[in-house]
């Protein structure tokens, strides 16, 4: 059963890189007393993620936090070095809290899980944006597709 607005977010772990190397970071402590948005992409350097979902968020990051976010996070199935490498890549560096869900722990518990292991992939997330606040899901921008027409930054700042 998938999240839905009004649930609270699930207790997992993710890994975030620091100058240390990957270091994990709580669902519980990245949620707690503060306004989060959430990007969950299929994939790191995958051309959709890289090209229109990422770089909406980047583009509308300013705007984003005048409406009282305190974070962007993006989450994908890849480890920290990855999503690091790719948020250095993607001009999101310092900007985005580049998050890795290695073992897909936090995407299973949020119901988001897509098997494209024809493909080559495995088990990915879903592409989805949500508004998290002290740990509930406020708003919740999911799609069912493999495009991207829900989940757009655009339509995220329409919603908050």
């Amino acid at each position: 059963m998938a999240i839905k607005e009004g649930d609270k977010v699930p207790s997992v772990t993710l890994q975030q890189m620091t100058a240390e190397g990957p270091k994990p970071i709580s669902t519980d402590e990245l949620f707690k007393g503060k306004r989060v948005v959430v990007i969950g992409v299929p994939g790191a350097f995958t051309p959709t993620c890289s090209t229109k979902h990422l770089p909406g968020f980047v583009d509308n990051l300013d705007a984003i936090k005048a409406k009282g976010v305190d974070t962007i996070a993006c989450v994908s199935v890849n480890d920290a070095f990855v999503m690091d490498s790719w948020g250095k890549a993607q001009n999101a560096d310092g900007k985005v809290l580049m998050l890795g869900d290695g073992n897909a722990d936090f995407t299973k518990a949020l119901g988001f899980e897509w098997d494209v292991s024809k493909f080559g992939m495995g088990v990915r997330s879903r592409r989805f944006a949500m508004l998290v606040e002290d740990g509930v899901v406020k708003n919740l921008l999911l799609e069912e597709g493999t495009g991207l027409d829900v989940s757009t930054a655009e339509n995220l700042l329409g919603a908050l």
